[in-house]
Parts: C-alpha cells; sequence; structure tokens
C-alpha cells in the first residue's frame, strides 16, 4: 500500500456493514423500477390519450358556444371558489353538493329528450341516446359540434347554473349570491358541459365513453363496461391467491420475519427524568402545541361541515353559511388534516435525530425555529387565502390566492413553500445526522431514515405539476401522486421507519430484525402503492388501460395491510414481555398503543375500507358517496392521526417532566380519539355509503348525490347519530391532547439540556452474572443475501 493509500485509508472513517443481506436492497430497488417504470407509460398515455379539450364547441350551422378559453376559465373558478370542496367533477370533491358532471349531463339530457318529444321525433328516447353516444369532435380542427338540441341545452343550463350559483346558493350550505357574474357562470357551465359531453361521447373506435361510461345514465346509455366487470373479478382473485401466498410465506418463514423481540436477557428502561434533551429537541414542544392546536381546529371545521349534512341551512338556529359556509369549513378541514399530521412527522424527525446521531450540531435549535416559523406561515398563511378566495374577494387572485384542486387546496405559493420548508426539513435532518451517515452502510437504519425522509418532499413535490390551468385528466393524475402515492408508500415507508426505530432505541427488537421489517414492508407497499394509484383514475378521461393497472395492483395493496393486525398484536406482546423483564416501568406504553391503534386502522379504514371502494364495478356507482368518505377517515386519521398522537406521546414523555405526567390522561385520549372514530365510521358514515351505493345503483347516479336524498330524513337519522361520536372524540380525545401539548411547552425548559445523547438507546442492559452490561451488537447481516438467514 502506497503512503497516500495509506493517509486517505486512516483519514476515511470505517463504514460498518449491512446488518441485513444485500438481497434486500436489490428486492426494493426492483420492485420500484418495475412500478415506475409501467407508470412511465401511464404517463405517457395520459397526456396523449385523455378525454381532448376542443378549441371551440360551436352548433350545426358553426356558431360558437364557448371555447377552450372558456372550459380552462370555468374550471380554475371551479377551484379558486372551493366548489370542488363542495361539490365534485368526474366523482372527485366535496360530498354536499351535486357531481357537476353527472348534474348537468342529467339535466342537458332531460331537456334535449324534451325537446324530441315536443318536435314529434320518432322514438325519441333511442334518437336521444344516439345523440349524446355520437362523438362530433374533429381532431384535425379542434372543433366539437353540437347538435341543435345539445346547444338549446347548453343555452338553458348557463341560465340554470346562474340562477344555482348566484341567489340560490345561500340555500346550498354557499354564501349567498356566491357568483353572480353571468361572464363566469357561463364559464362554470363550459367546463361542466365538456366534462358531460366527455362522459357520453364515445371514445374513437370503442363502443363508451372518454370516462368509460361514467357516471350511470340510462338517458345516455351509459352503463357498466366489460372491463369493469372483467377487472373487478380478476383483483378479488389477486387479494384471494396474494393473501393465500402470503400467508403461507409467513407460516413458512414467520420465525424469521416480523417483529422479533430482542434477545436480551435482563434490561432497564431509562427513566425520562435521567434523558437529557438537546435544544432542538426542546423547540419540539412549540411543534406539537401548534399540532394540537391545529388538531383542534381540524375537529371543530369537520364538525360545522358535518352538521350542513343534518341540517342545511341552520346551525341550531344560527345563519352559519353567511361566514362559514360548507365550502370553506370543508376545505379547512381537510387541509388542517394535513398540517397538523405533516408537522407531527417533521416535528418527530427533528426528536428523534439526536438519538440517532448522538449529537446536536451548532444552532440546531435555531434551524427548528426556523422551520417552525415556516410552518406556521404556510399554515395561517394558506388558511387565510383560501377563505379570501372562496369568498371572491375582488383582489384575491393569482397563485398567492387562487386556491387549487381539492387536497392540494393550498394556493400555488403556498405549495412552493411548503415543498421548500419540507427540503428544509430534511437539511435540518442531516446537519443533525451526517456524521453518522459518514459511518454506516447506505443500507443500514440511519441512511434509510433519511432517504424515507427525503422523499416526503420529494414526492409532495410532483403536485406542483397540476396547477389550476392544466388538463383535468392530467392534472388529476399528478394530484393523485399526491393523494395516494405520497400519502400511502412514502409516509407510509416513514411510518414504518419512524416506529421501527423507537422499538430499537427502546430495546424491544434488534436493529436487524427492525431493519428487516422496514425493507420488507416497502417491497410489499410498493408492489401494489405505485401502480395502485390508478385506481383514483377510473373515470377521469383517461384510457381504460388506467383501469386495468389500478384494479389488479390495488388489490395487491391490501395484502401487507392484512398483516398489520398481527403486526399490532406483535407490538402488544413486545411491549408487555419487555416491560415484564425490566427493572424499571416501561415508559411509553401509549405511544405503543396509539402505534397499536395505527396497525388496526391501516388495516380496517386503509385495507378493507379502501379495497370496498377501489373495485372498478363498485366504484362506479360508489365514487363521490359517503363510501369515500368512510375510507378517507378510517385511513387518514386512524393511520397518520394516530401515528402523529403516538409521536407527540413519545416527545412528551420526556418534555413533561415525569411527577407532571399524567397517565390517566394520556389512557382517556387514547381510548377516547378511537372510540370516537369507529362511532364515526361505524354508527354514521359506513352505513350512509352503503344506503347512498344501493341507491346510486336502484335509482340512479344523479338521485344518489342530489340535495334531496342527502337530506332525507332517514339520513339525517343517522347523520345526528354522528354528534356522540363527535363529542368523545373532541372532548376526551382533542382537548386532553392539547392539555399535554401544553404542559410540555410550559415545562420546555425542565431538566438538563444536553449536545450529546445516548445512541439508539433509551435502555441499559443488566450486568449478567461474570459478564459485562453493554449494547446488543448486529453484527452479521441476515436475510436475503446475507451471511445468515
Amino acid at each position: 500500500m502506497t503512503r497516500t493509500s495509506k493517509a486517505r485509508s486512516q483519514s476515511t472513517p470505517q463504514r460498518r456493514p449491512m446488518v441485513v443481506g444485500k438481497g434486500w436492497v436489490q428486492g426494493v430497488v426492483l420492485v420500484m423500477l418495475f412500478g415506475f417504470t409501467i407508470m412511465g407509460a401511464v404517463t405517457w398515455s395520459t397526456y396523449t390519450d385523455s378525454m381532448p379539450i376542443p378549441q371551440k364547441v360551436t352548433t350545426t350551422s358553426g356558431q360558437e358556444l364557448f371555447s377552450q378559453a372558456d372550459i380552462t376559465a370555468g374550471q380554475v373558478i371551479f377551484q379558486n371558489r372551493g366548489l370542488m370542496e363542495y361539490g365534485s367533477i368526474v366523482g372527485h370533491g366535496g360530498y354536499l353538493g351535486p357531481d357537476f358532471t353527472a348534474d348537468y349531463l342529467r339535466r342537458a339530457a332531460d331537456h334535449t329528450l324534451q325537446l324530441r318529444q315536443k318536435s314529434g321525433v320518432h322514438d325519441p328516447t333511442e334518437a336521444n341516446k344516439a345523440d349524446w353516444r355520437t362523438n362530433r369532435y374533429d381532431e384535425k380542427t379542434g372543433v366539437l359540434v353540437f347538435s341543435p338540441e345539445q346547444a338549446s341545452a347548453y343555452s338553458y343550463l348557463v341560465g340554470y347554473y346562474t340562477d344555482y350559483f348566484g341567489k340560490n346558493s345561500h340555500n346550498l350550505g354557499l354564501l349567498a349570491d356566491n357568483i353572480t357574474d353571468p361572464v363566469q357562470a357561463k364559464q362554470l357551465t363550459s367546463f361542466f358541459a365538456w366534462t358531460a359531453w366527455a362522459a357520453a361521447a364515445n371514445r374513437p373506435g370503442h363502443d363508451y365513453s372518454y370516462t368509460n361510461n361514467w357516471p350511470s345514465e340510462s338517458r345516455v346509455d351509459n352503463g357498466p363496461t366489460a372491463d369493469m366487470v372483467l377487472w373487478s373479478a380478476l383483483s378479488l382473485i389477486v387479494l384471494i391467491g396474494g393473501t393465500g401466498i402470503m400467508f403461507a410465506i409467513y407460516g413458512r418463514w414467520s420465525r424469521k420475519i416480523g417483529w422479533h423481540e430482542s434477545e436480551v436477557p435482563t434490561l432497564s428502561f431509562i427513566r425520562p427524568r435521567d434523558v437529557g434533551l438537546t435544544k432542538s429537541q426542546r423547540v419540539c414542544s412549540w411543534f406539537f402545541l401548534v399540532i394540537a392546536a391545529l388538531f383542534l381546529m381540524q375537529t371543530i371545521c369537520g364538525a360545522a361541515a358535518e352538521h350542513y349534512r343534518s341540517d342545511l341551512t341552520s346551525f341550531f338556529g344560527f345563519d352559519l353559511a353567511s361566514w362559514f359556509p360548507y365550502n370553506l369549513a370543508r376545505t379547512w378541514h381537510v387541509q388542517l388534516s394535513l398540517f397538523w399530521t405533516a408537522a407531527a412527522f417533521l416535528a418527530g424527525g427533528i426528536f428523534l435525530a439526536p438519538f440517532i446521531s448522538g449529537r446536536e450540531p451548532r444552532h440546531q435549535g435555531r434551524w427548528a425555529g426556523v422551520l417552525l416559523g415556516a410552518v406556521a406561515i404556510v399554515v395561517f398563511g394558506s388558511l387565510a387565502a383560501e377563505m379570501l378566495s372562496i369568498y371572491g374577494v375582488s383582489w384575491a387572485r393569482g397563485p398567492l390566492f387562487g386556491q387549487q384542486w381539492e387536497y392540494l387546496d393550498l394556493p400555488r405559493v403556498f405549495q412552493t413553500l411548503l415543498t421548500v420548508g419540507m427540503f428544509l426539513w430534511v437539511f435540518i435532518i442531516w446537519r443533525s445526522i451526517r456524521g453518522r451517515l459518514k459511518g454506516e452502510s447506505r443500507g443500514n437504519m440511519p441512511w434509510v431514515f433519511f432517504f424515507s425522509a427525503l422523499s416526503i418532499p420529494m414526492f409532495y413535490a410532483v403536485g406542483q405539476l397540476a396547477s389550476s390551468g392544466t388538463h383535468l385528466s392530467v392534472a388529476e393524475f399528478w394530484r393523485f401522486w399526491v393523494v395516494h402515492l405520497w400519502v400511502e408508500d412514502f409516509l407510509e415507508l416513514f411510518t414504518t421507519v419512524l416506529v421501527a426505530y423507537i422499538f430499537v432505541m427502546l430495546g424491544v427488537v434488534r436493529e436487524k430484525v427492525a431493519l428487516a421489517i422496514i425493507y420488507m414492508d416497502v417491497i410489499l407497499y410498493s408492489a401494489g402503492g405505485v401502480l395502485g394509484t390508478m385506481h383514483h383514475l377510473y373515470f377521469s378521461g383517461t384510457p381504460s388501460s388506467s383501469m386495468a393497472v389500478g384494479a389488479f395492483f390495488s388489490a395487491a395493496e391490501v395484502i401487507p395491510l392484512t398483516f398489520l393486525t398481527v403486526e399490532a398484536w406483535a407490538f402488544m406482546q413486545l411491549g408487555a414481555r419487555q416491560e415484564s423483564r425490566s427493572r424499571t416501568p416501561f415508559p411509553h406504553r401509549w405511544c405503543v398503543m396509539f402505534l397499536v391503534a395505527v396497525g388496526f386502522w391501516n388495516f380496517v379504514g386503509a385495507g378493507v375500507f379502501g379495497f370496498i371502494i377501489n373495485l372498478p364495478i363498485v366504484s362506479y356507482y360508489e365514487i363521490g358517496t359517503a363510501l369515500t368518505a368512510n375510507h378517507a377517515h378510517g385511513a387518514m386519521m386512524g393511520v397518520y392521526g394516530m401515528l402523529a398522537l403516538a409521536l407527540g406521546m413519545f416527545a412528551l414523555r420526556y418534555l413533561i417532566p415525569e411527577e407532571k405526567w399524567n397517565d390517566r390522561l394520556a389512557k382517556i385520549s387514547f381510548w377516547s380519539t378511537n372510540i370516537g372514530l369507529v362511532w364515526m365510521v361505524f354508527v354514521t358514515l359506513l352505513p350512509l355509503g352503503l344506503l347512498q351505493l344501493y341507491h346510486a345503483v336502484g335509482a340512479g347516479y344523479f338521485e344518489a348525490r342530489s340535495l334531496n336524498y342527502i337530506t332525507d330524513h332517514r339520513n339525517s337519522v343517522l347523520e345526528w347519530m354522528r354528534m356522540p361520536g363527535d363529542i368523545i372524540f373532541i372532548v376526551g380525545g382533542v382537548l386532553p391532547f392539547l392539555w399535554m401539548a401544553f404542559q410540555g411547552w410550559r415545562h420546555r425548559k425542565h431538566g438538563k439540556t444536553v449536545d450529546e445523547l445516548p445512541v439508539e438507546s433509551l435502555f441499559t442492559v443488566d450486568k449478567p452474572e461474570g459478564g459485562q452490561a453493554g449494547p446488543v451488537a448486529d453484527p452479521a447481516p441476515t436475510g436475503p443475501g446475507g451471511a445468515q438467514s
């Protein structure tokens, strides 16, 4: 060896080899390559083969009815005024108002049928169907021709929607005289008319429409396609067969995969009062106080939005819609659910980082404070901008105020700021653990922690491709990368890493077991999760291949979620066994219990409820109904909400002085949030959704989404029955957590502040007889590709 190479080897720290086999990493890479290669092909077809936007729409005599600019302007108005949080378009959006694609199609088809009946057309019903099924769009010229009857229907509906969003709006849960500009009313109608045309006109070369014959509408001969039935059946086969294979694998190798306790004879958990905290960890007390306050705001907004479904025009005698209309209540409810759970991820990452690295870099607390300020600007700035946009304030326009797509409601500027803020968070994490990263193989837990954190802003940034003027089908495609892929794959990955790290730190499992579980979960989630994104786009004007891909792989998503029930039981068993072997009390019982709840709701809310609505044939009648809301509540609150609360309980256990810690309050919060959520979904949302699905199949989708049906007395009883669950959830679940977060903030300076911490260890191993105490090492790689199995 030369002198130079000797010097280099001495200056370069020795990296610790992977504690599991390289086969795990290779498996992740292969699954990702497979998924994103196919997604690349799907992306191309979405851009090239989605429903076309005509340059102009004319009558048979050549008179222009509306243009591409009108359609795009109507789409922008629909978003900026928060109407996608009131009703829906091609099935996606809010659930109080109608689906405006289905609404326009029904009203226009009835109008054209009446004209034919009055004119004495032979067999007007069949003539009406043929008129709507005929595709008169010329791809070369970009001109779409409406028949005389369709043109008459358009003119009639411009007047109808002018009144709907004008003089009638206050009786519908919207602001009084919501939209009074006749130009804007015409542009909105043009947007609705375009989607309704695409829902009825046959796709060139096929006998079904651009939206795969959605919505169900007998007046235009829309019914389920053969693709729907076929892929629904194949989805069931994938689910049953895949679950059987997984159970066989688990039965064969159950002792080598899954959660297994650390092989430590006796250990002692370090008491929280003996754990020093760094400056950045103390800043996290501010985060959790803000998180708890936002959680309370979100539940209040949710209760207000729910009240509209039980009593549309009055809030216990008060005119709520005059200042807090339904679309604003739902916008804030959806946005706050994202804000407080995402902020908990940010705080959890910052809090765990010093334990991972064993050190705190200089000024880390200041950087955490900067991030907190950035979060506050994005949260409260975007909420105010959304309110002004929905109110239609004349100067509140453009990227700073204009609301975007449902779920990504943040105006453009705040979307960008949020993305930058999350990259800042990754930088803060990197500053804290960079020393540790230098000495670790890139497949070990510190690097996996860093990569999983980096994936969060990277995949949220994809949502920037869905601007307010983007083609509807394309925008929906990128929007659901965030709604589905970001949430159900990469946030799931970060969730698994955080849970695994907490268990390693507490000595509950060994590092090699935790790391193997992380890789296994990534493979299982991503195998179905990446391509399962397309189940959201069955009827959004994308090609039918989207249905095939989405249906097949969304069924595969349920398979790994089935095993989370096993993991949830393992959490409880592991915690109980380790506590029985410890000479000191286990300090994180309620953190672990919330993690158990994550496993339960991942299976029920994301898995069972998700699969129910993902079958194409079910989704065809169900999309945009209470069953969608049922899945959303069970998955979002049940998984990410419970995980956020678990992270809060973990951090607050160290921030609150031991003598001030109230175990009973944590217990009340746990049981109240879970009982309240069970009540919410099983007493109200699930039965409401099943009844609405039954009505959509029997009477029609238009009827099932109408206000007459939603406010029917039977539904109103179910809506009112939700109140006890909401009270339990807010009073017993949210308020105790808010008080505990306040206690953590109030005592944030209590205890010793340190710059160094024990690396990944919140426990000590008792010295065996004739031996020495020490950490449990993981010297040999295990699992696929490793030296041991």
